[in-house]
Order: structure tokens, then C-alpha cells, then sequence
């Protein structure tokens, strides 16, 4: 769990006590590349603590991948509509490599989060940090231009450009893929 407590200390000061109540309630499991986490229509039960490996969330839209979030070492990935809401899910997540991480139902998450004012503070800045996010990606989805906002993607997500299907990066960035590939090709054409 090294890159899980690294990520969760490095946002909010969670103690040894809190780690270990953690650790009783989660179980590892490595799952293959392409591996659906979560499914769209489903309730799915659990939460994941991406212990190393990249995810990525999407939804389908007349049978075409949005993909709207990605998660790496350290992140918590879950279906909000299940977690808040007791709902099924309304999109998939998915390793886009191999992955090993911690599983944890949700009944539990929800009871560490009512019961550790800890857990329940580091919760609040995931959401607080995601909330910006989604923010700022709709801000320059409207302002910038495609390299701008490829550049930006760069700065935000540096490890899952190295190694992440393009056609997954374009469709955040609500690009083509051929638009992406002359980005790419007129940026490296600069350095």
C-alpha cells in the first residue's frame, strides 16, 4: 500500500491508527489490462485503491467511449452514483494496464468515512481536488485552444501520456485523434 498511503498523506495528515483501520477493511486484487472495475447499468459494490496502474473512466454515448477521468498510483476510483446515491452506475472504469489495487465495498468505505473524521477529511479534499478538475477541463474545453489543452493535459497527467492510448487522451480532450496526432507532431517538431 506504499503508493496508496504516499497519495493519502501527501493530501491530508491520515495517522498510523487510521492506516491500520483502513488496512482491516480492504483486500488486494491484481486485475489484467482492459478489466472493467466498474460497469455502467450496475451496481458494482466496491471502491479501489489503484495501487500501481493507470484507469480510465468513461461513458457510452450512442455506443461511441467519452472518456471523462483518469486515475493512477495512489487514486481511489468508484461509481459516484453508487457511492451518494445508492444508485447503479452510470459509467465504466477500466485498467488500462495491469493493476494492482485495494478493494473495498462500499457499505465499508461509507462506514470509515462516517465513523473517521480523517478518512471522512481526506474524502472531502478527493472531492474538493476532482471538483476543480472537472472544472477547470470544462473551462478549457470552452477557452482553449486543442494544443492549449493538450498542453495542459500534459501538465496535469505527465505518466499517462507516456503510455496511454491516444484515441483515450482525444477523447478526453474532446479532439479527434487526428487532430492529437498533429499536436503531438508539431510539438515535437519545436523542442
Amino acid at each position: 500500500m506504499e503508493n496508496i498511503i504516499k497519495k493519502m498523506t501527501s493530501l491530508y495528515p491520515v495517522s498510523d491508527k487510521t492506516i491500520q483501520e483502513l488496512k482491516k477493511q480492504i483486500t488486494y486484487i491484481h486485475f489484467p489490462k482492459k478489466h472493467l472495475l466498474v460497469q455502467a447499468d450496475r451496481y458494482n459494490g466496491s471502491a479501489f485503491f489503484i495501487e500501481k496502474g493507470i484507469t480510465r473512466s468513461f461513458w457510452l454515448v450512442n455506443n461511441k467511449e467519452v472518456t471523462t477521468s483518469f486515475a493512477n498510483e495512489g487514486s481511489i476510483v468508484f461509481s459516484m452514483d453508487e457511492l451518494y446515491y445508492g444508485k447503479n452506475s452510470e459509467e465504466f472504469v477500466e485498467t488500462l494496464e495491469e493493476t494492482e489495487a485495494y478493494q473495498i465495498a462500499l457499505t465499508d468505505l461509507n462506514h470509515l468515512l462516517n465513523t473517521n473524521i480523517e478518512l471522512c477529511n481526506w474524502g472531502r479534499i478527493i472531492h474538493q481536488n476532482e471538483y476543480r478538475r472537472i472544472h477547470r477541463t470544462h473551462k478549457e474545453r470552452l477557452t482553449l485552444s486543442a494544443t492549449e489543452r493538450y498542453k495542459e493535459f500534459e501538465k496535469q497527467f505527465p505518466t499517462i501520456c507516456q503510455g496511454v492510448n491516444w484515441g483515450h487522451i482525444a477523447s478526453y480532450l474532446g479532439i479527434t485523434l487526428p487532430t492529437l496526432s498533429r499536436i503531438r507532431a508539431s510539438m515535437v517538431k519545436i523542442t
